[in-house]
């Protein structure tokens, strides 16, 4: 596991990462390679988003932290929404995973709502490098 230090030190990459998965998965869907789905382009807007946050020059500022929690909650909780509709499946014994497996709307929200978390925490628990 990375020292959170590590993942500091990274923040601008892993913002640029972010971004990369937003426009890779809003690629996908404008060319109808996967299915229109409102949840789905939240998610993605909402990573996107929180990326170009973590881009600002100072994201200790306290705009910059409010903006990333609200695109933050309101990700996370379409996230949870249709993640718990897979669970709910589950409970009543219809699931079943889709086929290709990785793009199984249950599998993906559950990514999307660890990645929205992850980059939301991270951008509040940034701090700058000490001086060498």
């Amino acid at each position: 596991m990375l020292p959170l230090t590590t993942l500091h030190r990274h923040l601008r990459w892993i913002a640029l990462a972010a971004i990369v998965i937003s426009i890779v998965t809003w690629t996908l869907d404008l060319t109808g390679l996967v299915y229109t789905c409102p949840y789905c382009r939240v998610q993605r807007s909402v990573i996107g988003l929180l990326g170009l946050v973590m881009l600002w020059p100072d994201p200790r500022a306290w705009p910059v932290r409010w903006l990333a929690s609200a695109l933050g909650v309101l990700g996370a909780v379409v996230a949870a929404t249709q993640h718990f509709g897979g669970w709910r499946r589950l409970s009543a014994g219809e699931f079943k995973l889709a086929t290709p497996w990785v793009v199984d709307p249950f599998l993906l929200s559950g990514a999307a709502l660890l990645i929205i978390t992850g980059l939301v925490l991270l951008l509040w628990s940034w701090r700058p490098a000490p001086p060498r």
